[in-house]
């Protein structure tokens, strides 16, 4: 059962944090505290360059969003994608969420891009096909908040595809029961992507901030669902 989870931190998002969030990584505290975890957490600046300095069987390693694209080569990336590397050969648990499900594509094999067609913002639902998944999605579908441009285009060699939509069709996957990652976020509540589409969202095509907002009002999104999965999963 894992205990301590440790958050490779690849972003602090300046500026795009609501007064009620008080930094990333709580979301995650909140995320996990619901789902009913009881662990401890390390937190490390991995985008200034720090990363764990060794790995234990027993923990977890999260590795979650980005304002940067997994296929850059800045150096903390290039720093981020070795150490990825040698922790997948030691067997170390790991969990991506939307640039940490990039980067460990890549990391392990696989490849990143920009997607053509377009900007994925709100709830999006995908159609959960690994059975281990389905049992913590009982109708068959997954639905998480979004906010992303890139995709993972390739799966490494050993992943299997845990979901897929329309829209992009690598949502999730793993590999063995050593590696989960999502491009959703199971992290973000529905007041924090309302806070990013309606104050952060000048740059994003009226009508995909629209229709990101219009699914707000719809069905909920499962990050707790997510969430338990993973670490039933990794545990």
């Amino acid at each position: 059962m894992i205990r301590h989870i440790n958050i490779l931190l690849c972003d602090t998002f300046p500026g795009r944090l609501p007064a009620f969030i008080p930094n990333y990584e709580s979301l995650f505290f909140d995320l996990f505290a619901e789902v009913g975890a009881e662990v401890d957490y390390r937190i490390y600046q991995t985008w200034q360059g720090e990363l764990p300095p060794s790995v234990n069987a027993d923990e977890l390693y999260l590795i979650p969003g980005s304002l940067d694209s997994a296929y850059d080569d800045k150096p903390w990336i290039l720093a981020l994608l070795r150490w990825i590397e040698r922790a997948h050969v030691l067997g170390t648990k790991m969990m991506g969420v939307c640039f940490g499900h990039q980067v460990i594509a890549r990391a392990l094999g696989g490849e990143v891009r920009a997607y053509e067609g377009g900007f994925g913002a709100g709830v999006r639902a995908s159609r959960v096909l690994d059975e281990h998944m389905g049992r913590y999605f009982p109708d068959g579908e997954m639905r998480l908040l979004y906010s992303h441009h890139d995709q993972v285009t390739v799966l490494p060699p050993d992943a299997v595809l845990c979901a897929t939509s329309d829209f992009c069709r690598n949502e999730s996957f793993r590999i063995g029961r050593q590696v989960i990652t999502f491009q959703g976020h199971p992290e973000f509540t529905m007041a924090y992507s309302r806070h990013l589409l309606t104050n952060c969202s000048d740059d994003l095509d009226e009508a995909v901030r629209q229709a990101g907002l219009l699914s707000l009002d719809g069905p909920q999104p499962l990050g707790v669902a997510a969430a338990r999965y993973a670490l039933d999963l990794l545990g």
